[in-house]
């Protein structure tokens, strides 16, 4: 049905979700457990991973500055706003407020993966946003956890918290770049690792696990793993040659439909569960919620203008404006602060899951819209009528025929 009306599923799943969940209780998202952390943690990785293969070196260059730039930018404002919405009327505390913004400050891997590779955009487009959804977990994971412990009494220093970034960003680059130089030296070396369909999968797993064990980014060194094993050929040191294949690595016919059928079985999964996860008890806040997702997505605007290359075509920068679903990430983040006994914790945690739901949906349905040039029109006022129209008219044209009909 939604292939037939080019409506995105991921409206269908998550209101199927919420129907069974928070509306009639049929299923309780806390029967799953510690299940659920696990399940969506598979989801982000086979995404992931999948994604980076098709990342060309090229393309990460030109989309690294971009990157670094748009994260940034658009999660100090999201914090910004969204802590003076909570202060004005929510009745937050200063501190209460700032965790609330900083929660929300980045964007769902799985839902911008998802929706980004079934639009006509530039690669260049479609890897910025992959990765300023990886590159934001870094920041939605340890600016909130930093403030609850300060506001817990727990120890605090703003130094730490920065480092913490720096450290889990840089370091887990590195691990994934270094991972991705290993297992390629190991699939040269052992032809049999490229006859099985569960061996590279299994190994990023490792590499995941183990780079969130040292409390680093997982889901960075991931999509640094692929990247690298995508791109091994062109990014060889003089000392690995020998031992580095010269050839691409990509997956096969039947391992990318393999990878294709378990993205689609797990994101199917993925947002029914995260539709369950919803917890909608307040209807003030509720409604909150949809006036802070209304104003996310106007500021929205002005960052990608701020951010973006003066070349990018007008459809992918309206693309990059709607592309700011908060996932279950977030969803997990908000229950922190009830967990540790702070007295705003429900009011934050409501909040939290009424953007989640509000944020995805309002994405995916003017994903919908967009995708049949619809809009545009509205974005050209901010964004300029000078940008050609999408990616196809920024080709060459045709040389025209000559005299005589002979071309």
């Amino acid at each position: 049905m939604f292939d037939r009306t080019r409506i995105p599923d991921v409206v269908g799943l998550l209101l199927v979700g919420i129907l069974i969940g928070p509306v009639f209780h049929l299923i309780d998202p806390a029967s799953f457990g510690q299940a659920g952390r696990v399940f969506t943690n598979i989801v982000l990785v086979f995404i992931l991973f999948e994604s980076g293969l098709e990342v060309r070196f090229e393309q990460l260059k030109s989309a690294l500055r971009g990157t670094v730039t748009l994260t940034t930018l658009n999660f100090i404002v999201t914090t910004m706003l969204v802590a003076a919405m909570a202060q004005m009327f929510a009745g937050l505390d200063f501190l209460s407020s700032v965790i609330l913004g900083s929660i929300l400050g980045g964007t769902s891997s799985a839902v911008v993966t998802t929706l980004a590779r079934k639009v006509d955009i530039q690669d260049q487009t479609s890897t910025t946003l992959v990765m300023e959804s990886a590159f934001s977990d870094v920041y939605t994971l340890a600016i909130p956890i930093s403030l609850i412990s300060l506001y817990t009494g727990a120890s605090f220093s703003l130094g730490s918290m920065f480092g913490h970034i720096f450290t889990s960003l840089v370091l887990a680059v590195v691990a994934g770049v270094a991972s991705g130089y290993l297992w390629s030296i190991l699939l040269n070396k052992v032809p049999t690792l490229l006859k099985t369909r569960f061996s590279t999968p299994a190994f990023v797993f490792i590499v995941y696990g183990l780079v969130e064990q040292l409390d680093f980014s997982g889901p960075i060194a991931v999509l640094f793993f692929s990247i690298t094993l995508g791109n091994v050929t062109l990014l060889r040191p003089r000392l690995l040659y020998p031992y580095l294949p010269s050839r691409h690595i990509e997956l096969t016919a039947v391992e990318k439909d393999f990878f294709s059928e378990m993205v689609f079985l797990l994101r199917t999964f993925f947002f029914v569960y995260v539709g369950m996860s919803i917890v909608l008890d307040n209807a003030y806040l509720i409604g909150l919620g949809a006036a802070i997702t209304l104003l996310l997505f106007l500021v929205r605007i002005p960052v990608v203008l701020a951010s973006a290359d003066t070349k990018t075509p007008l459809f992918d920068m309206s693309f990059m404006s709607i592309m700011i679903p908060k996932g279950l990430g977030a969803a997990v983040l908000a229950t922190l602060p009830a967990q540790r006994g702070l007295p705003s914790g429900p009011t934050i945690q409501t909040i939290t899951f009424a953007v989640i739901i509000f944020t995805t949906v309002f994405c995916t349905l003017l994903f919908f819209v967009l995708e049949k040039r619809k809009m545009l029109g509205f974005y050209r006022l901010f964004f300029g009528s000078h940008r050609p129209l999408d990616a196809a008219s920024m080709l060459p044209a045709e040389p025209a025929p000559a005299a005589g009909g002979k071309p």
